[in-house]
């Protein structure tokens, strides 16, 4: 029996996207909202549609997720991640095609930290000698 239901974590900054797939119509819910609603303006539906895309597994599946943390555009890219690993669940022979499109990949790229005696990050105080 085949399973009906693919589960898999994205994460990008510190958006966290929980994704579970389903076979459908291609329908995205994201925290019980249709995508388009959630993200708006600046919905980017080619970055969610393009693990799809590039597994040619257009509409066969919905995607029901919860997203935490971050912004409105790490959020994407989190989903993005999540898709991309609920279909290598669904699917483990299609690894290469998700592996050369990036897609598998986490972006390791965080905020780093405001340092002590600083202004930020890297900037610092104006500096006098007299």
């Amino acid at each position: 029996m085949a399973q009906d239901r693919f589960y898999a974590t994205g994460k990008r900054k510190t958006a966290v996207a929980r994704v579970w797939l389903t076979p459908g119509t291609g329908k995205v819910i994201v925290n019980e909202v249709e995508a388009d609603a959630y993200f708006g303006q600046i919905f980017k539906s080619q970055k969610i549609v393009k693990p799809f895309k590039v597994t040619e597994t257009m509409e066969q599946f919905d995607v029901i997720a919860t997203l935490r943390g971050g912004g409105k555009s790490a959020q994407v890219d989190a989903l993005s991640h999540g898709i991309s690993k609920a279909l290598l669940e669904s699917n483990p022979a299609i690894r290469l095609q998700l592996k050369q499109s990036g897609l598998l990949t986490r972006d390791p790229r965080e905020k780093e930290r405001k340092k002590y005696g600083q202004k930020g990050a890297r900037a610092k105080f104006q500096f006098s000698k007299r």
